[in-house]
């Protein structure tokens, strides 16, 4: 029995049934297997299954700047099949939900917006400065504007990490309180029970969609980041 409801964050809670140490192997396991190249003729099972997947990371970037980044496209497809694995692990019974946390959300952003930043100001200084700046805007409104931006361009991989982890976390928190309410649910009446667990059957699948749209959009978030390289 779980203390609270944020008892599901704690790694250590479930450490007897499924280790995390476990659960990243499993993953990582999962996911060489999914990018790994076939050398055969016709395609194989696992590059059928991955083919739409990567289609779908690849039209996006056709749509940005991040199309003329090499690398960008690849780095951006492995982070959808590992955002997608570990959302979806999360989701099994007493297992630590890893997607939930800011450290490791934290860790894939950062990265790859600290390196477009790099990036763009050794490929052109010029050009990169030029992006704090807004065309058309008045004299004495320059300096709130460099502000402006140099902030919301500073805060965007905080941004793109909590919103990540706390609509992960937000998910969990209520899959644990219906998992309260369903387990209660076997005391009382009959009608209660057949509710409850069909209420909580659809919620499951619904949280599925949701591990799988918050993978999408946060690789879409790190794709638009690419419109303001400098080329």
């Amino acid at each position: 029995m779980m203390p609270d409801i944020f008892s599901s964050f704690d790694p250590y809670m479930f450490n007897t049934l499924f280790p995390t140490n476990s659960m990243f192997l499993l993953t990582n396991t999962l996911i060489l297997l999914l990018v790994q190249s076939s050398f055969w003729v016709m395609n194989s099972r696992i590059t059928t299954f991955k083919s739409p997947i990567k289609n779908t990371i690849f039209t996006q970037l056709s749509r940005t700047s991040g199309l003329h980044l090499k690398g960008l496209s690849t780095t951006l497809s492995a982070i959808f099949f590992l955002l997608i694995m570990v959302n979806l692990m999360g989701l099994v019974p007493y297992t630590f939900s890893t997607s939930s946390h800011l450290i490791f959300t934290l860790a894939l952003g950062l990265p790859i917006w600290l390196s477009l930043i790099i990036s763009s100001f050794s490929n052109s200084p010029k050009k990169s400065t030029a992006h704090f700046l807004p065309d058309g805007a008045p004299d004495w409104l320059n300096p709130f504007l460099v502000l402006i931006e140099t902030t919301s361009i500073l805060v965007r991989p905080l941004t793109l990490s909590f919103r990540l982890a706390a609509n992960m976390s937000a998910g969990h928190i209520v899959l644990s309180l219906m998992g309260v309410y369903c387990a209660t649910a076997w005391f009382s009446s009959v009608t209660s029970i057949i509710l409850l667990t069909m209420t909580t059957l659809s919620y499951i699948l619904f949280e599925m969609a949701i591990c799988l749209i918050q993978a999408y959009i946060f690789c879409l978030l790190l794709s638009l980041y690419s419109d303001d390289h400098a080329h």
